[in-house]
């Protein structure tokens, strides 16, 4: 957000964790893009606040989440001294959520395989409506195709991102049928090290797909850890990943810090996974 949305929506999840009985006397902004993470002190909550056009987003994730906590899943949870509500202020859909203090440990890929094999075993129970993959992917799709929305995408570019997005998308769909509710985008930057062990987070990007989706998103060792998986169609999801995270770069109105230099890395790396299958 640039910096005046920013002291909105600093101020949307201060004066909302307040009203709710919540004692706020300071707020550090923990992750700025699309929508930003706040943490609230001295209560130690989580608030995720994000412009009212992403309320319905917001309000798929919270119920997400308190569907799998239910079951036990490797999740951060809603703040449960409010409930597991989305409140709407000055434009903002907030939602508020349990404060984790981090632990400076990496995770091993054995470690990442067990928690994602835990969290698909946990998504397994419990019954919720949700987008399938290939719903994404055209969303991604439709941005590379108009103009209007990513008009400094180079011609030859958006070829490679039009032909990766359908072509693959495509096939994955045709061949892969035993699919389940996945996480969406369980990379490291959603998987935190906790005390209570890791815990995946940013769960709007819930979708039901192969659990080969999921591991593509993990560094490369993990898929070697998960038993069963499908190492080349984890190749061909992953060259689909970054077609997908390239094409939100070229959005007209994508907020992501550094965005020219993960428009670059985004490219390369398409380009690389395509190698890597055999398809570039």
């Amino acid at each position: 957000m640039e910096p005046l949305e920013l002291r909105r929506a600093v101020e949307a999840g201060r004066a909302s964790a307040s009203e709710l009985g919540l004692q706020v006397e300071d707020v550090v902004v923990i992750h700025n893009s699309d929508r930003v993470a706040l943490r609230l002190v001295p209560c130690d909550v989580l608030a995720r606040v994000a412009p009212s056009a992403h309320l319905a987003d917001s309000e798929f994730e919270i119920e997400v989440a308190r569907r799998l906590v239910g079951v036990d899943a490797p999740v951060a949870e809603p703040e449960p001294r409010v409930g597991s509500l989305v409140h709407s202020r000055d434009s903002f859909a907030i939602s508020l959520w349990t404060y984790y203090e981090p632990v400076e440990s990496e995770i091993a890929p054995a470690d990442y395989a067990d928690v994602l094999l835990r969290h698909h075993a946990a998504a397994r129970r419990i019954d919720l409506d949700a987008p399938h993959f290939t719903d994404r992917i055209a969303g991604a799709l439709r941005v590379v195709n108009d103009r209007e929305q990513s008009p400094e995408l180079p011609e030859a570019d958006r070829r490679l991102l039009s032909d990766t997005l359908g072509g693959l998308s495509a096939g994955i769909g045709i061949e892969k049928a035993d699919e389940q509710l996945l996480h969406g985008e369980p990379h490291p930057g959603n998987l935190l090290s906790t005390r209570r062990g890791p815990l995946f987070v940013d769960l709007a990007t819930c979708c039901r797909g192969p659990v080969e989706f999921d591991l593509a998103h993990a560094p490369e060792e993990v898929g070697m850890h998960y038993a069963g998986a499908d190492h080349g169609l984890i190749h061909r999801c992953r060259a689909l990943n970054w077609a997908m995270f390239s094409a939100w770069r070229w959005r007209r109105d994508d907020q992501m810090p550094d965005r020219d230099e993960r428009r670059v890395e985004g490219l390369n790396r398409v380009r690389a996974a395509l190698d890597r299958c055999g398809l570039g």
